[in-house]
């Protein structure tokens, strides 16, 4: 990978309103670079060009004309150029498989029922936690306990009544990955663990669907598109395997800022939407990474690598499998059962007030420590294990 410098794009003479002046600038510079009154799309097909839009070469034919209720809700989208009725046309035919409906599956939700998005597919077996409700901003206190996806399925469906979204109340497995990949024309990841990942990803190079990936921990956040077929690399070719065990701990483990998935997930978001509608350029290639902390966007260059076993010349990944061999690729050797020592928390207890010499070692969060805590315990937070 090589890093590449980000692009930056200074509107001037900006007044007025959110809208104000800014149609006007963008026509000047589109005069100003040679284009016309026509949108720069370096090298994206037209919308009227005959190819399909960014390689979503089985997008479903255009439904009729939107109705007078479907102009007005849409009517900014109609005001782009890049938009107008047909854009808006296209993205009411298409289908988006959204991969979990958590942290990211949430934004990525939202902004794709309101654009109108025709068809969404929301995936994933987990049920509302009071302690989703941080970041997960579909769903509030109501919620808690249902079904993620029903949840979801019913408030995208109050925000947008043009549209029908499907609740799949179900983990994503090598059974049931192919079969939705193939029903829908974009597939956008919103997943929390690398084995859900991988097979997404597997099963989107298999079938040549466009996989939009999005990450995100504790104040940092990555976004790409992955599409083989349109020569790309895939998640693979960045995660070649996944960490060892224990060494990625996941947000629930080591936390993350509420307001990230949000900015991640419209990221995820407006890629789809470009992808949908052929206009601009996709981070095809590209992995986008953002530091809330430092307010600072960078982009990463990924190259499709010829020795990937999804997507390079020679790929042995020819069908999807569910075991940790899709993962890691060889399967884990069992632990020794001896080597391992569980205590409950009624022997701890017993052998403290013994005054048993024990050394009790946290392995928690700082925040987690300050909440609560057993007396005589020492805090060695995950990060530091390695340089203990």
């Amino acid at each position: 990978m090589e890093c590449a410098r980000p692009r930056v794009l200074t509107a001037t003479g900006y007044s007025g309103g959110p809208c104000a002046g800014w149609p006007a600038q963008a026509h000047r510079r589109r005069e100003r670079d040679g284009c016309g009154g026509a949108p720069c799309r370096s090298g994206v097909p037209s919308a009227d060009s005959g190819r399909s839009p960014a390689g979503l070469e089985d997008t479903p034919a255009l439904p009729a004309a939107l109705s007078d209720a479907e102009r007005r809700r849409y009517a900014r989208h109609l005001l782009l150029p890049e938009v107008g009725p047909e854009g808006q046309a296209k993205l009411k035919a298409a289908r988006v498989l959204c991969v979990g409906a958590g942290g990211l599956g949430s934004p990525v939700g939202l902004y794709l029922a309101a654009a109108g998005v025709g068809h969404l597919t929301l995936v994933d077996d987990d049920a509302v936690d009071e302690s989703n409700l941080q970041r997960q901003v579909l769903y509030d206190t109501e919620d808690v306990g249902r079904a993620k996806p029903e949840a979801a399925q019913a408030r995208l469906q109050r925000l947008n009544p043009h549209i029908r979204v499907e609740a799949a109340a179900e983990r994503l497995t090598a059974a049931n990955a192919l079969p939705l990949v193939r029903a829908h024309d974009v597939v956008i990841d919103g997943s929390d663990n690398f084995a859900t990942r991988y097979l997404a990803n597997d099963a989107c190079v298999l079938d040549g669907k466009a996989y939009v990936y999005g990450s995100i921990f504790r104040f940092d956040g990555q976004v790409s598109v992955f599409h083989a077929r349109a020569g790309g690399p895939c998640y693979r070719c960045l995660f070649p395997a996944p960490p060892p065990p224990g060494t990625a701990p996941s947000c629930a483990e080591g936390g993350v800022l509420g307001v990230l998935p949000g900015v991640i997930g419209a990221l995820q978001a407006t890629e789809c939407l470009k992808l949908i509608l052929g206009q601009g350029t996709p981070l095809i290639g590209r992995v986008l990474l953002f530091d809330a902390l430092e307010m600072e966007f960078r982009e990463v260059r990924l190259r499709r690598s010829t020795n990937c076993p999804a997507c390079g010349d020679h790929p042995s990944i020819t069908r999807l499998v569910d075991s940790e061999v899709s993962c890691a690729g060889t399967n884990p050797a069992p632990p020794d059962a001896e080597a391992i020592v569980e205590i409950t928390p009624r022997e701890l207890k017993a052998r403290l007030a013994a005054g048993e010499p024990l050394l009790l070692l946290d392995v928690r969060e700082p925040g987690e420590w300050a909440i609560c805590r057993i007396e005589g315990a020492r805090l060695i937070p995950p990060g530091e294990l390695p340089a203990r």
